[in-house]
């Protein structure tokens, strides 16, 4: 008989969430499963450096993806999954742009050096880390949890840096996870998920609008956007 692991999994998916969509709930409940996380932490940004001006209020993004996260809370009661869910303040109310270090840092201490701290993401977000702050310390604080995406081949896209990233981080067996709090990378090939707010913002924006269903974007959070007429 496996003996039950006492190591803590804290899944982490942070993003703009503008707005959190079926993608996100997709990849977290994928997750959630197959790497048995203890918890789940939705993180949505403060000030996305990377993201330019043109991006709904903090507070709202943090409204929607509460609401989101009761739509996924209802879908892991229906799929078994024990996962606790939480969402998470810690990047909007911090001053100042939002980088991931940061978060990574404060959680580590939150969390305690032995719990498996797992930021789970899209492969495209994998390709351009380069471009993150401080992005190679990142691994002295969590592990990653990397799924495939439509249209992204991950060999032809990926530069130098990452080709070498791989070679020391990547692991084929998610259960190695549980083994180290951090500086591990495993890639999911099994799903792969569109995790692209922008279009759906630029379909919110047209007379389309009404043909969003709640298989893109889950109920509570359309409720949200259509009571305070968002993203017209």
């Amino acid at each position: 008989m496996v003996g039950l692991s006492t190591t803590q999994k804290i899944g982490i998916l942070g993003g703009t969430f503008d707005p959190p969509h079926i993608g996100h709930l997709k990849l977290a409940s994928h997750f959630a499963e197959i790497l048995q996380l203890d918890e789940l932490l939705l993180i949505p940004s403060g000030e996305p450096w990377q993201k330019g001006s043109d991006i709904t209020p903090a507070e709202i993004r943090f409204q929607l993806t509460e609401a989101a996260a009761k739509d996924l809370a209802r879908a892991f009661l229906y799929l078994k999954i024990p996962t606790r869910i939480g969402v998470d303040r810690i990047e909007i109310e911090r001053t100042g742009p939002s980088y991931s270090i940061d978060t990574a840092k404060s959680l580590r201490e939150r969390f305690g050096p032995k719990a498996s701290l797992i930021w789970l993401t899209g492969v495209d977000s994998l390709i351009n880390l380069p471009t993150w702050n401080s992005w190679r310390d990142l691994f002295k604080y969590m592990n990653f949890a990397v799924t495939s995406r439509p249209h992204y081949d991950l060999n032809a896209e990926m530069g130098t840096e990452i080709q070498e990233l791989l070679k020391v981080h990547q692991i084929m067996d998610p259960a190695a996870l549980e083994m180290q709090p951090s500086g591990l990378i495993y890639i999911d090939e099994s799903l792969s998920v569109d995790l692209s707010s922008t279009e759906l913002r630029k379909r919110l924006k047209t007379p389309a609008r009404g043909q969003i269903e709640s298989e893109e974007i889950s109920s509570h959070t359309l409720q949200i956007i259509t009571n305070l007429g968002l993203y017209q």
